[in-house]
């Protein structure tokens, strides 16, 4: 069979790898020039498995209105008259009891230990140079409230068999010297030993040129605008290539198309519960590397990520609720600017900064939408949200398998062919 993943982000890619791996034949089509150029671009670099707790929790919504007045808050919502963007609102509300943020999160755990272990399995198989850094992830919490609510979720994380645990500054700072400018703004801390740091940028283009070593076609430069259909299946893909449209014919479709891939696939009538969130980035070049993070960070209170790649330090963060808008926000960006110079003001340059700005595919749950669908060949593995460089192998090697018609024995409600 040849498969036509659709997306060649780390989704896309991981999923092409595994297919191969299985003995498939297989295409990636994608708009982008080269792999990774859109979402997993310029993302925070957290492998992040013992931080996966969903959005919509019982907690969430005293925030989300204490937020919604401020410009430069972590979350922002911008309500606009988008059915799409409601209908979504409205089902994160759902999502926001007691049961089901149990559920998600156990879903997202359990998926994400899963991912780990395949990328480490990957990784030690292929040895990709991708600026990674075994250190762990620190979160620092600024207040008594703060740092309760960090141990609560530490403790949630632990019960499920990872290791995720409370430590003291004295603690955090001898794994992280680089902290001592910064001490006085923390209380308290949490540390999350398995977890780890990389550039998924760097590692999906070199999976990706793997890829291509072992007989996986790319079509860089094209954009899928329909599809063909009889019966229950998909015959072909409209794809554009600079201005010459074209039928492919395929056998069967992935689709990873991140935030694209609710408005492709409408006309299919499948309406798919993602919804693009806005993130930002800036990368800047270290002052001294040799004195610089070694553990990846996390600013609980202002929701920012710090994290070393090589001799860049990356500052990621925010969510904004803005449809399809892919403009730099200067105020949004500038908090995170602000952020790390009041941190770590001597770490890096930042007059050399490069900022980012990439839109996240959001589902209500944070679980992602993995599987088949009422079509008989196209299959979905989109809707990553935030973590999509953490749950990104597992997340490819679990759809090869069910489309092998066996996957692994995975808390996870799969997609089902409705």
């Amino acid at each position: 069979m040849h498969v036509t993943v659709l997306g060649a982000g780390i989704i896309g890619i991981s999923t092409a790898w595994y297919l191969r791996a299985a003995g498939f034949e297989v295409t990636v089509v994608e708009r982008q020039s080269e792999a990774a150029l859109e979402t997993t671009f310029a993302n925070g670099g957290q492998l992040s498995t013992g931080h996966v707790e969903p959005w919509a929790t019982p907690e969430t919504l005293p925030q989300i209105l204490e937020w919604r007045q401020h410009e430069s808050s972590p979350l922002l919502f911008r309500l606009q008259a988008d059915p799409h963007q409601w209908s979504w609102g409205l089902r994160f509300l759902r999502e926001c009891t007691s049961r089901r943020s149990t559920r998600n999160f156990h879903q997202l755990l359990a998926l994400g230990q899963y991912s780990r272990a395949a990328f480490h399995a990957l990784r030690a198989e292929l040895d990709l140079a991708y600026e990674g850094l075994d250190r762990g992830i620190l979160n620092l919490y600024d207040s008594p409230a703060s740092l309760a609510r960090g141990e609560k979720a530490a403790a949630r994380v632990n019960d499920l068999g990872y290791e995720r645990r409370p430590i003291s500054m004295t603690d955090a700072l001898a794994l992280e010297p680089a902290l001592a400018q910064a001490l006085p703004h923390w209380y308290g801390a949490t540390y999350t030993p398995g977890d780890s740091s990389g550039n998924a940028c760097l590692w999906t283009q070199g999976l990706a040129r793997l890829c291509a070593a072992r007989g996986v076609h790319f079509q860089y430069k094209t954009t899928v605008t329909g599809f063909e259909t009889k019966a229950q299946r998909i015959q072909g893909l409209w794809l554009q290539q600079e201005t010459t449209p074209h039928l492919q014919e395929v056998d069967a479709v992935v689709v990873a198309l991140g935030s694209e891939s609710a408005p492709l696939l409408r006309p299919l009538g499948l309406s798919l519960p993602i919804y693009p969130v806005k993130g930002y980035s800036i990368t800047v070049p270290l002052c001294q590397p040799e004195n610089s993070l070694q553990v990846s960070i996390t600013d609980d209170a202002h929701k920012i990520v710090f994290t070393r790649l090589g001799n860049h330090l990356r500052v990621a963060g925010t969510a904004e609720f803005s449809g399809y808008d892919h403009s730099l926000n200067r105020t949004r960006l500038e908090a995170l600017v602000q952020r790390a110079r009041q941190l770590f003001p001597h770490l890096a340059d930042y007059s050399q900064m490069t900022p980012w700005t990439g839109l996240r595919p959001a589902t209500p749950s944070n679980c992602p939408l993995i599987g088949p669908t009422r079509w008989e060949n196209l299959f979905l593995n989109t809707g990553h949200g935030t973590l999509g460089w953490t749950l990104g192998t597992g997340s490819g090697k679990v759809l090869a398998e069910l489309m092998q018609g066996h996957g692994p024995e995975l808390e996870f409600d799969f997609t089902r062919p409705a």
